[in-house]
């Protein structure tokens, strides 16, 4: 028997190994920013073409990487946005948004079947109100973009930032809605009027009535719509299924981002279970913004008692004193109070015992995590905000160490 190939050992590893890689997690736990510092290093650290791709509405990722609006259309990050932060890229590194509007639009130029019918959807009054709020249009077309990024074989690799947490699996399961949708008794039901004579007649005093409470041509605007839609159903279909395979593909892996406090953990094993239910391949679990090691240790917790127990002793006269032999800013007359000082001490000491609680529970999360991937890498809880590529790629950094 063949001997089972070993997982990637480290989060570059498996970049290098991958062409797509999709970013998942609950709200608020540094998913976008994690998707970018991902890309950053895989253009830095592997080279050829990366795509960083967000289909989260917020701008956050395009004021990161310095390339100001991001838009359906690929921005290169230039090489002179690596080079002031002191980083050289061996790759390239590119990033997109989705943009609704425009996708919609590029959508219907790739699956109508001619000109005419192409016009005729995107003349539609209903058009622009309906795909906007049509079969989660969103999920949707983030997948329909990630097929044609893939398939045109620009890039090597494609690093995807999805919606927040459960809806994330609204995106995997957008082509499968979209399948099911053309299908549906809905669709059937809306366009029988301009399929069947029979019922066109019968259904009239129906559609009259319809017509004087919702407006003129409510229904048959919403009717005609749909028919042109189901048009396109042969094109929807099939690049529904391409996309459905190219998420299971061997060459297609997920990353889920938590950090380790109680409702993001619990949804990231909701998602990392859910995954590999449906066989997708599940790469790794980031822990972000974990406490240090230090605060678990047995000896900073003795540090952290004794620390309070001298709280009221002289440690305070002692503390209160070289606070007041220090040079005080210009104007300030005030020494420190010892009182004060050993308040201050003994605050320290008692919240360093509250920290070291919340530690303690992080590694217990943590250790459950770890049983779901085959890896899970933690980044540390950083003491500024991530603001430009340097950051991100120090971030990454965390990642590999």
């Amino acid at each position: 028997m063949a001997a089972r190939p070993k997982s990637p050992s480290d989060i570059i590893s498996l970049l290098a190994a991958k062409e797509m890689v999709l970013v998942c997690g609950s709200g608020g736990v540094g998913k976008t920013t994690m998707a970018a510092a991902l890309a950053v290093s895989a253009a830095v650290e592997i080279g050829g073409r990366v795509l960083v791709l967000t289909v989260d509405p917020a701008k956050r990722l395009a004021d990161a990487l310095g390339v100001g609006a991001l838009g359906n259309t690929a921005r290169r990050v230039p090489n002179e946005a690596f080079a002031e932060h002191g980083v050289e890229p061996r790759g390239e590194l590119w990033a997109a948004m989705l943009d609704t509007k425009a996708g919609w639009d590029e959508l219907i130029h790739r699956h109508a079947p001619d000109a005419k019918l192409r016009e005729s959807v995107l003349a539609n009054p209903l058009y622009q109100n309906i795909t906007s709020r049509f079969v989660h249009s969103h999920d949707y077309l983030a997948m329909e973009q990630l097929h044609e990024l893939h398939s045109s074989g620009r890039f090597d690799l494609i690093i995807v930032d999805t919606p927040p947490s459960r809806n994330a699996l609204d995106v995997i399961d957008a082509p499968g809605r979209m399948k099911e949708f053309f299908g549906s008794r809905l669709l059937k039901w809306l366009t029988v009027p301009y399929r069947s004579r029979l019922f066109t007649f019968a259904s009239k005093p129906f559609y009259q009535l319809a017509d004087r409470i919702l407006g003129s041509r409510f229904l048959q605007d919403i009717a005609e719509f749909f028919m042109l839609f189901q048009a396109m159903e042969p094109g929807f279909v099939r690049h529904a299924n391409e996309v459905e395979q190219l998420l299971g593909d061997p060459r297609t892996t997920f990353i889920v981002v938590s950090t380790l406090e109680a409702a993001p953990s619990h949804e990231a094993a909701y998602l990392a279970r859910e995954l590999v239910r449906r066989n997708f391949h599940l790469g790794a679990i980031v822990a972000n913004r974990v406490l240090p090691p230090q605060f678990t240790a047995a000896a900073s917790a003795a540090s952290a008692r004794k620390l309070t127990k001298l709280a009221d002793g002289p440690l305070a006269d002692e503390v209160a004193a070289a606070i007041n032999a220090t040079t005080k800013p210009e104007g300030s007359k005030v020494d420190v109070d010892r009182a004060v000082t050993s308040a201050v001490i003994a605050e320290i000491g008692t919240r360093f015992h509250d920290v070291a609680v919340v530690a303690t529970r992080e590694a217990e999360r943590r250790a459950e995590l770890a049983t779901l991937a085959p890896m899970l890498v933690a980044a540390p809880m950083l003491d500024r905000d991530v603001n430009d590529i340097a950051d991100l790629y120090d971030l990454a950094a965390e990642l590999r160490s």
